[in-house]
């Protein structure tokens, strides 16, 4: 009964083993595609490709200076503060850091210490706060210059 069994098992094995040869057939069909787009889709991957590509540089980092606007604890006058710098200067970023009990209104990322200062005396001129300004060194954000980026590749 034994033998029998065995004999099955391995008759059934080389059926089996004999039912995965593949047979080779060549299902590709060979035949003309024609893409009708609209040639602005292009363009629209180029800018996006440059834009990837300067998205991919990001913001680097480089010693640089902040200008210490507020150095309070009264969290509203800083806030008010903050709302005057950002609409004064769009073109520059608000830092607020709260180290306890001071809340520090940091302002700019600036690589030249001479920007720093024109910065400050603008905004002392203008009157937005009423104490002294400070410039102080700090790692700051570096944006990369899209003009100067293809001018290197060119």
């Amino acid at each position: 009964m034994k033998k029998c069994i065995v004999v099955m098992l391995s008759i059934l094995i080389g059926l089996s083993a004999a039912a995965q040869t593949a047979v080779v057939q060549d299902s590709a069909v060979t035949g003309k595609i024609t893409v009708n787009k609209d040639p602005r889709l292009d363009l629209l991957a180029k800018k996006e490709a440059e834009f990837n590509k300067l998205a991919a540089l990001g913001p680097k980092a480089a010693q640089g200076y902040r200008l210490l606007v507020v150095n309070s604890n009264d969290r509203n006058y800083a806030m008010k503060i903050r709302a005057q710098l950002l609409k004064a200067y769009p073109e520059q970023k608000v830092y607020m850091t709260f180290q306890a009990p001071f809340i520090k209104l940091k302002f700019g990322n600036f690589v030249d210490m001479n920007d720093a200062e024109k910065y400050r005396k603008l905004i002392t001129s203008a009157k937005i706060v009423t104490n002294n300004v400070y410039v102080v060194a700090e790692i700051v954000e570096v944006k990369a210059d899209k003009n100067k980026e293809t001018a290197d590749e060119e």
